[in-house]
């Protein structure tokens, strides 16, 4: 994933406060950096950068899960009437996939799925 432009040197992450005793490290929080880093909650960039990430968690949720009930990309595969090569794009990147697959996969697999919705503030 691609984050947002480089930190220029003007707005370095780490900045040295000076004081009396030397130099003092600030410091920032998660969300801070990432505000910096990939952009704003609500911002374009941000949120690709989100769903790109949620995506990734999908597919390695098949991955780890398949891998946990011991099937290969192969018998999932067969399981659910799809090839071993679209497991594999399932699992490297679940963007292009489907509810209704993903539903049937996690079925085979014997996972219950949750789905969670937040509101924004």
């Amino acid at each position: 994933m691609k984050l947002k432009e480089p930190i220029k040197s003007g707005k370095n992450i780490l900045k040295k406060k000076s004081s009396k005793k030397g130099f003092k490290m600030k410091t920032y929080t998660q969300d801070e950096v990432q505000d910096e880093l990939i952009g704003k909650t609500g911002t374009p960039a941000r949120d690709k950068f989100e769903y790109k990430l949620q995506m990734d968690l999908i597919g390695k949720a098949i991955k780890n899960t398949r891998l946990e009930r011991r099937l290969t990309q192969e018998e999932l595969g067969k399981l659910i009437g799809v090839q071993k090569a679209q497991i594999s794009r399932l699992e490297s990147n679940a963007g292009n996939v489907t509810m209704d697959t993903l539903m049937r996969v996690f079925n085979a697999l014997k996972a219950n799925v949750k789905f969670q919705v937040e509101l924004y503030k």
